[in-house]
C-alpha cells in the first residue's frame, strides 16, 4: 500500500499565523523586560535600601532560580489544560508580580516579589514556544520561533532604555508599574487572538509525578534534546555576562558607550534572528544550526581575546557576536520543540525551560570561576572562557544532529523507526 506524498507546505507564514507570533513575541519581551530592568537599575536599589553587592545579586538571582523551580514543578500538570488558558493565567499571575514590584516599600517584600515574578514568567517563556509549536507546523516552525525570538533583542535595543529613562525621569517603581499595564493589554490581545489550544487533551493521560518523569526522561530522545539544550546555554552565557566589564576593563571602552554597543547589536538581530528562521525552514534546521554554530565561534574567540581597539571596531565585532550567537536559537529551540510528541509538549517544554534557566545560571557561575582580576584592573582568563563556549558550540552541534524529529505537520504524530528505550 503506497501512503500519498505529503504537500508540501507553503514557505511563508499566513497573515493570522503572523498575528499570533507577534502577540506571543509581545509577551516575552513583556518579562524578558521585567528580567534585565532589575541590573542597570542596581545602583538606585542598593542605595535606597542601603544593601550591598550580595542582597543585590540575591534580587537578580532569585528570579533565575524561581523560574527554574517552577518550570519543574508546573510540567507535572501544565499537559492537563489547554494552553491557551494556562498562559492567560501564568501571565495573569506575572502581571500581579510585576505591579508588586513597583510598590514593595522595602528589600524583603520586593525580594518576595522577585521570586512570585520569576516563578510566573519562566513558565509563560517556556509554555510561549510550546504554544509555537501547538500553532506551527514543523516545516515553518523555525520562521516562528525566530520571531519570537526577536523579543529578546527588542527588549535590549527598546524596553530597557525606555524603562531607564521613565525611571531617571520618575522614580525606580514607575517602569514596572508601567510594565504592569502594558502586559495587561497585550493579555487582552492574547485572550482574543489566541485560538483554544487543547487538542493535546484527547492524547493526555493522567500521570502520577513518577510516571510523568518517566515519561519525559525514560526517553532518550528528550534526553538529548535537554543536554543540547543545557550545552547550548553554557555555549553563549559563560561569555555574555562578561562582555561588558571585559570591553571596559580590558578593550578600554567607555561605560557610556555600552549602550550603543548593545543596541547596535540588537538591532541587527531584529532582522536577522526572523531571516535565519527562515533560512532554517528552507534548507534544514540542523543544517542551518550547525552552519550558523560553526560561524559563531569566530566572534566569540574574537569577542573573548579582544584587545584595545577603536570604538568602531568593539561594535562591528558586538554585532557579528550577537547576530550568530542569537541566531543559533531559532533553528536549535525549533529542534527541541519537535523532539517531543504534542500530548507532551507542555511539560517537557516547562522541564526544558527550567534547564535552560539553570544552564544560564550555572554557565555564568563556571565562568565567574575562571575569569580572575589582574593588578592592573583587568579581567584574566576571559580567553579561556571563550575557548570553553567554543567547545560547548561544536558539542552542541553534534548534539543537534542525533535529535530525532517528531513530525506533525500533517496533524499526525509520524515518528522514525525507534531506537531501544525510546
Amino acid at each position: 500500500m503506497t501512503v500519498p506524498p505529503t504537500p508540501e507546505l507553503p514557505p511563508r507564514l499566513a497573515r493570522h499565523e503572523l498575528a499570533l507570533l507577534l502577540t506571543l513575541a509581545a509577551v516575552q519581551f513583556t518579562h524578558i523586560v521585567d528580567f534585565m530592568l532589575m541590573m542597570p537599575l542596581g545602583p538606585q536599589f542598593m542605595r535606597l535600601f542601603a544593601i550591598g553587592p550580595h542582597e543585590f545579586s540575591l534580587l537578580v538571582s532569585s528570579y533565575t532560580f524561581a523560574a527554574a523551580a517552577s518550570g519543574f514543578v508546573a510540567a507535572f500538570w501544565i499537559d492537563r489544560f489547554d494552553h491557551k488558558r494556562a498562559l492567560l493565567f501564568l501571565y495573569g499571575g506575572f502581571i500581579v508580580a510585576t505591579a508588586l514590584c513597583g510598590i514593595a516599600p522595602s528589600y524583603t517584600l520586593l525580594l518576595a516579589a522577585r521570586i512570585v515574578a520569576g516563578a510566573f514568567g519562566g513558565i509563560t517563556g517556556g509554555l510561549v514556544l510550546a504554544i509555537v509549536a501547538d500553532l506551527v507546523p514543523f516545516a515553518r516552525r523555525a520562521t516562528a520561533t525566530g520571531i519570537v525570538a526577536a523579543s529578546f533583542s527588542l527588549a535590549a535595543v527598546a524596553g530597557v532604555p525606555a524603562a531607564l529613562w521613565i525611571a531617571a525621569h520618575y522614580t525606580w517603581r514607575t517602569p514596572f508599574l508601567a510594565l504592569a499595564v502594558l502586559s495587561i493589554g497585550i493579555g487582552l490581545v492574547a485572550a482574543r487572538l489566541v485560538p483554544p489550544l487543547g487538542a493535546h487533551l484527547a492524547h493526555a493521560t493522567r500521570r502520577r509525578p513518577v510516571a510523568q518523569l518517566r515519561a519525559i526522561f525514560g526517553v532518550n530522545n528528550h534526553l538529548r534534546a535537554f543536554a543540547f539544550t543545557l550545552t547550548l546555554m553554557f555555549a553563549g552565557f559563560t561569555v555574555i555576562p562578561f562582555i561588558a566589564p571585559y570591553n571596559v576593563a580590558n578593550v578600554g571602552l567607555a561605560e557610556t558607550d555600552l549602550p550603543l554597543m548593545y543596541f547596535a547589536g540588537g538591532l541587527a538581530t531584529l532582522v536577522t534572528s526572523p531571516l535565519i528562521g527562515r533560512l532554517a525552514d528552507r534548507y534544514g534546521k540542523k543544517r542551518l544550526f550547525g552552519v550558523v554554530g560553526v560561524l559563531s565561534i569566530v566572534p566569540i574567540l574574537i569577542t573573548t581575546h579582544l584587545t584595545v581597539v577603536p570604538l568602531p571596531v568593539v561594535i562591528a565585532c558586538a554585532v557579528l557576536f550577537f547576530v550568530l550567537v542569537t541566531g543559533r536559537f531559532g533553528p536549535g529551540m525549533t529542534l527541541v520543540t519537535g523532539s517531543v510528541a504534542p500530548s507532551l509538549r507542555g511539560s517537557f517544554m516547562s522541564f526544558n525551560a527550567s534547564i535552560q534557566q539553570l544552564g544560564s545560571g550555572l554557565a555564568a557561575l563556571t565562568a565567574g570561576f575562571i575569569i580572575g582580576r589582574a593588578p592592573d584592573g583587568g579581567l584574566t582568563g576571559y580567553g579561556l572562557v571563550g575557548w570553553l563556549a567554543a567547545a560547548c558550540t561544536l558539542l552542541a552541534i553534534w548534539l543537534a544532529h542525533r535529535i530525532r524529529i517528531v513530525d506533525d505537520t500533517a496533524g499526525a504524530v509520524r515518528q522514525a523507526p525507534r531506537r531501544p528505550n525510546e
